[in-house]
């Protein structure tokens, strides 16, 4: 049976001790799901991620951008171990994902990675109190000890802040608001002490008032336990409160990865600048015209454009190199990469102020 657990603060500090400064190393992945006519017939490929290659290292936060149907939410799935790899590699520390079998597999869905839903309602059973939500990972990893249970379920609820905790724990979630659902969605995902936690658009779905309360939550309780968070988002206005890199993501693909401050105040990537430029913020002078963005709308992930994906969109684009030659990763400045041909030697850099 498994050992009895330790409140949160006593597992992080023994967890300490590892191998190697990266958490995660994503190597050239490649998720490509399968398309059939009539249940037999095969009609193709999505390219859902074809070609991601980053690392994690531990207790670092990162953010994956991007618009819907990039590929962001099929990453952090094979990530969690739900999709099939089709191509490429994923180690956790010094082991390989695309080898486990099906009991480390369980043992690092349920114990080394956590999980916060972007629907906190839909996440949540509705017909379980908070108190049977967050015990529920504990009897399914093997917990008997129902003291040890509720001692670990009030550490870890005071964690985020939903006290006292005697007036939530026999709530249903339907009694409680959105911000607090969430919440527990975010205890949920911490009641095992996971060293990294894959947040999918953890504040879309609530208020404005609530979200950057609920991200430098997030951000605390990171720095706190040295917990590895990987972020993924549409919305480039909040990545500035919960991440050290940001990591943009296009068409199945990365065109940018920096550090948080370098991307959001020198962006180099056409599509990331766009991206910037549409963000809304509540300022007066964006109430006063309208901003441009790229024209057309995101390729097929099916029969995706040869080339550079974005450069059907791109007013810069070089004919005959940007439509037909997959560009590499060009390191412009340090920790800085960019996937964009009009940064290689032979061609000026964009002006983007023009």
């Amino acid at each position: 049976m498994t050992e009895e657990p330790k409140i949160l603060a006593e597992v992080r500090v023994e967890g300490q001790q590892h191998i190697g400064e990266n958490v995660l190393d994503v190597q050239d992945l490649k998720v490509w799901f399968e398309l059939r006519r009539f249940g037999f017939a095969r009609t193709g490929f999505v390219h859902a991620v074809d070609g991601v290659t980053f690392q994690l290292k531990r207790g670092e936060a990162i953010a994956i951008v991007g618009e819907s149907g990039c590929g962001k939410s099929s990453l952090m799935k094979t990530i969690l171990g739900l999709n099939e790899i089709t191509d490429g590699d994923i180690y956790y520390n010094d082991m390989h994902l695309n080898e486990m079998d099906k009991k480390t597999l369980r043992w690092y869905r349920s114990t080394q990675i956590g999980y916060v839903q972007q629907d906190p309602y839909g996440a949540l059973p509705p017909f379980m109190t908070v108190r049977r939500i967050l015990e529920e990972p504990l009897v399914v990893a093997g917990f008997t000890d129902k003291d040890k249970r509720l001692e670990q379920i009030r550490q870890v609820m005071k964690e985020v802040r939903l006290i006292p905790v005697d007036d939530y724990l026999n709530k249903f979630p339907h009694q409680i608001s959105g911000g607090q659902q969430q919440r527990v969605v975010i205890a949920r995902a911490l009641i095992q002490a996971p060293e990294i936690i894959v947040a999918d658009e953890p504040v879309s779905m609530l208020d404005a008032s609530v979200r950057v309360e609920v991200l430098k939550l997030m951000r605390a309780l990171q720095e706190n336990y040295n917990i590895s968070f990987i972020y993924i988002t549409h919305d480039l206005s909040t990545v500035r409160y919960f991440s050290e890199y940001i990591f943009v993501m296009y068409a199945g693909r990365f065109a940018e990865k920096a550090k948080q401050h370098d991307l959001l105040t020198n962006p180099k990537h056409p599509y990331t600048y766009a991206l910037l430029t549409a963000t809304s913020e509540p300022e007066y002078e964006n109430s006063l015209g309208f901003k441009e963005v790229p024209p057309g709308e995101p390729p097929s992930l099916v029969k995706p454009p040869k080339g550079c994906r974005f450069h059907p969109r791109c007013k810069y684009a070089i004919a005959g190199v940007c439509d037909s030659e997959v560009p590499p990763d060009f390191h412009v400045e340090e920790g800085h990469e960019v996937a964009c041909w009009l940064y290689d030697e032979r061609y000026e850099e964009p002006d983007f102020s023009e």
